[in-house]
């Protein structure tokens, strides 16, 4: 049995009598512990799509089937981390990311084990020390760290990342980059990545998954990238595997611009 099952998607959007068809006959099958990217040109429907698997967004047809179980409504078991943090301003760190935990836990942890386990899940995105700081007090890439310490503390099955990166300057996007890399080694979790970033792609995923230009945007292209982890950024600049993963995206992606200048 598949461990996350994209079976058949469409999804259209109905205004009127206006009907806009977004994605068109997705299927994808991801593996337990996959990082998989999805990439694309604006308005492709990535996020939609990404949306469609949390739950927070209905398919028109096909479904989402998660262990052999249908998604149809948003759940713990698939955390979302957006571009925009979304924390709380008037709650710090720590009350930020206990939120979470005790929704999921809080009948089955005791008080005590929630804290420890809301330490460990800063601990793993260094920012324990900043603990009692609220969002107006610490960086946006801080910020984000603790959107991913509060994803994670939900014990997902999936952790679905939606261009979790692009606000952020490049020092910070790339030390980020490394953390996001760190926590899917250490824990083996099964992560799904929507970006833009043809490079983070590369970098982060075990596959990326091309979407053709919308609207009826479908998967155009799978494309493996046969990097052994763990991976060192610097390292891999001359890299051979990653220098032709990253012309082929690039190849994809500039293929259907152009397609679209001509159309």
């Amino acid at each position: 049995m598949s461990y996350l099952k994209i079976d058949h998607v469409d999804k259209r959007f109905q205004r009127g009598a206006a009907t806009t068809e977004v994605l068109k006959d997705i299927n994808l099958v991801i593996d337990k512990g996959e990082f998989v990217s999805i990439i694309g040109h604006s308005g492709c429907g990535k996020s939609t799509l990404l949306n469609i698997v949390a739950g927070l967004t209905p398919a028109t047809t096909g479904g989402i089937l998660l262990e052999g179980k249908e998604v149809n409504a948003p759940g713990p078991d698939r955390a979302v981390v957006f571009q925009n943090h979304s924390l709380l301003p008037w709650l710090t760190v720590y009350d930020n990311v206990a939120l979470a935990v005790n929704k999921v836990f809080g009948g089955r942890k005791s008080k005590a084990d929630r804290h420890d386990w809301i330490m460990h899940n800063l601990d793993l995105v260094q920012m324990a020390h900043a603990k009692d700081r609220r969002p107006g007090e610490i960086s946006g890439g801080m910020k984000q760290r603790v959107g991913i310490a509060r994803g994670l503390a939900m014990e997902p099955k999936i952790l679905l990342l939606d261009e979790p990166f692009g606000a952020l300057d490049a020092l910070t996007r790339a030390h980020l980059q490394d953390s996001v890399m760190q926590i899917h080694a250490a824990l083996g979790n099964t992560m799904i990545m929507i970006t833009h970033d043809v490079d983070e792609a590369v970098l982060l995923s075990d596959r990326i998954v091309m979407m053709t230009n919308g609207p009826s945007a479908r998967i155009g292209e799978v494309l493996d990238v046969k990097l052994v982890r763990p991976r060192r950024r610097l390292e891999l600049v001359s890299d051979r595997t990653y220098i032709a993963a990253r012309e082929a995206v690039l190849k994809f992606l500039y293929e259907r611009h152009r397609f679209v200048e001509a159309a």
